[in-house]
């Protein structure tokens, strides 16, 4: 759905708005397109929406952290070239990363 904002409204792009919800931005997009959230399109084509609807959504989010909340990452990788794992080659390597907002 796309409507005309007021001067003074921000707007947010999708990689903003995907930042918020943690999500991907092309999962903004699908959002806009099922009617989730109304976006507004610039000259070029771009979506954009109103930061006051993203904050409404975001507010009915279970669980949907504050940007200051700490974020614990974990990842898991193997390390060399993965034709060669065969027989157990290579090496898991393990990190956990926290950051703060």
């Amino acid at each position: 759905m796309n409507t005309r904002p007021t001067e003074s409204e921000p707007l947010l792009t999708p990689a903003e708005v995907a930042a918020m919800f943690r999500v991907d931005p092309k999962t903004v997009t699908r959002w806009a397109k099922a009617g989730k959230l109304s976006s507004i399109r610039t000259l070029g084509g771009h979506r954009r929406y109103r930061e006051s609807e993203v904050r409404q959504l975001l507010d009915g989010v279970p669980g949907s952290a504050s940007p200051t909340e700490p974020i614990l990452v974990f990842l898991r990788a193997r390390t060399g070239d993965p034709r060669h794992h065969r027989g157990g080659r290579g090496r898991d390597r393990e990190h956990a990363t926290v950051r703060v907002g």
